[in-house]
């Protein structure tokens, strides 16, 4: 019976000739050292190993095929070519993953237009992507707050496709959608906490519109839920609320305030200010049609 250490040579062998078949070139030569050289870079393509066989011969050196340095570069450009397609599609699915809505998937640093009021949330929130790493190993989240249209939103999903792009799992959502969500797989809490766990496998989790939710003991109940999950978990969370600082602060009603007392324990306050940018966009189209129509 043939030896398994005579088997296994014979695999090497024959899986080494495999690779220089594939890459032999025309130009291919035999040296003075009577190994095969590449007619490109002109390096090994055999080279000699001790295989400890005696049943061998010549001390148990035997001659097998190598890759050389111009096939060496072929191979790292396919497998880097192979690998961004990979990360592309992994930031693709992530994407697709994060409920980002259709209109913000586009959303970014660069489309973010300064003015004299949002300058300095701009220079925040852009400094927190930067920093992720950091703000996520202290488990530093934000509170993005302010009126109806300044910015909120945007900015978060700024953020959002910032660290996508970097292939950071980041899930962007609603409480309104997280509790349709859970309504929808019904109300046992074995559902909810499924649902709790699969958005806390996300590194930061983007929750827009705090305070749209209905004021339901229920939808109360499970905002907390979710809240206190990625507090315990020690997971950094970003909230856009439209409102204000001092309504969170004074509130009264002992089911809100815990879930208010986790977010402002974790999360630092941004203030959005400024005009509406719906409302000013929707007095440029305003303005813009008068003057298509000739209603001046």
């Amino acid at each position: 019976m043939e030896s398994m250490r005579n088997v296994g040579f014979k695999k090497t062998v024959i899986e080494a000739f495999s690779k220089f078949a594939e890459s032999h070139n025309e130009g291919d030569y035999t040296g003075e050292d009577g190994l095969i050289y590449c007619g490109n870079c002109h390096t090994r393509k055999q080279t000699r190993i001790n295989m400890h066989l005696p049943e061998l011969g010549d001390n148990g050196i035997v001659t097998v095929y190598c890759t050389c340095k111009c096939r060496e570069k072929a191979i790292e450009e396919e497998q880097r070519i192979k690998k961004n397609k990979e990360d592309m599609e992994r930031v693709e699915k992530l994407r697709k993953a994060s409920l980002i809505d259709e209109k913000f998937r586009e959303s970014t640093f660069d489309a973010f237009t300064p003015t004299e009021h949002n300058q300095r949330v701009l220079k925040f929130t852009k400094r927190y992507s930067e920093r992720f790493d950091e703000m996520a190993s202290n488990n530093q989240g934000l509170l993005l707050y302010g009126a109806p249209g300044t910015g909120k939103t945007f900015a978060a999903a700024c953020i959002a496709n910032y660290l996508l792009d970097r292939q950071v799992p980041v899930v962007m959502t609603s409480f309104v959608k997280l509790l349709s969500t859970i309504k929808q797989y019904g109300s046992n809490d074995e559902d909810e906490e499924t649902i709790i766990k699969r958005i806390n496998r996300a590194k930061l989790l983007i929750i827009d519109d705090l305070g749209a939710e209905r004021s339901t003991d229920t939808a109360i109940e499970k905002v907390y839920n979710i809240v206190d999950s990625r507090y315990r978990a020690r997971l950094p969370m970003i909230l856009t609320t439209n409102m204000n600082l001092a309504t969170m602060q004074n509130c009264g009603d002992i089911r809100y305030m815990r879930i208010y007392d986790r977010i402002f324990e974790v999360c630092f306050p941004i203030e959005f200010r400024g005009p509406s940018w719906r409302c000013e966009e929707a007095e440029k189209r305003f303005s813009d049609m008068k003057k298509m129509l000739g209603a001046d």
